[in-house]
């Protein structure tokens, strides 16, 4: 079985329990927050998806990751059944898909904006503004910059990439004079 459609399942489970208990978004942040602490520590990822180490051991370290990060029952009981079931390793991938299910549910769409130059809180609004018409759904955004873009920005929303950069002009430029 294909680890992606295993993570899937994992995260519709929870998202169903989430919509029953209208809890969607709190048990988002708990699985991307033992998703952030296993993907920060290789110490951490290592003994909880190693059958080496003792199950008990590898059962009171989740649960003390668990409860510092003040999970709920609901992320518990999963964890728990996927550590039992040795799939802890798909712990991001679930993360990742109920993330993507949290957003679906709520109508909202996270975009990744690269900019040549800070942006500023006009321009910022107005760049959501035109991604939440282009999609249709409200728009996080995150920003981050890169002066290689020589101007412009880079947008991603989804599978989608909208280049507005210059350098991406001037490279179609110069592969239509070269041909």
């Amino acid at each position: 079985m294909v680890t992606g459609s295993i993570a899937r399942r994992y995260a519709r489970a929870l998202l169903d329990i989430g919509k029953k208990n209208g809890t969607t978004e709190s048990l988002g942040r708990e699985v991307a927050s033992l998703s952030r602490a296993i993907e920060s520590s290789p110490e951490l990822s290592e003994t909880l998806a190693n059958p080496a180490f003792p199950k008990s051991d590898r059962e009171r370290v989740l649960t003390a990751v668990l409860d510092r990060i003040g999970a709920s029952k609901t992320t518990k009981s999963v964890t728990a059944l996927l550590l039992d079931r040795e799939r802890m390793d798909i712990v991001p991938d679930v993360a990742r898909e109920l993330s993507r299910m949290v957003d679906e549910e709520a109508g909202r769409a996270r975009a990744e904006v690269t900019s040549s130059a800070p942006l500023s809180p006009a321009a910022k609004q107005r760049l959501v503004r035109a991604l939440e018409r282009l999609s249709g759904k409200t728009i996080e955004m995150t920003v981050r910059e890169d002066a290689s873009l020589i101007a412009g920005v880079i947008a991603k929303l989804g599978d989608t990439v909208y280049d507005g950069s210059l350098r991406n002009q001037l490279e179609r430029m110069r592969a239509t004079l070269t041909h």
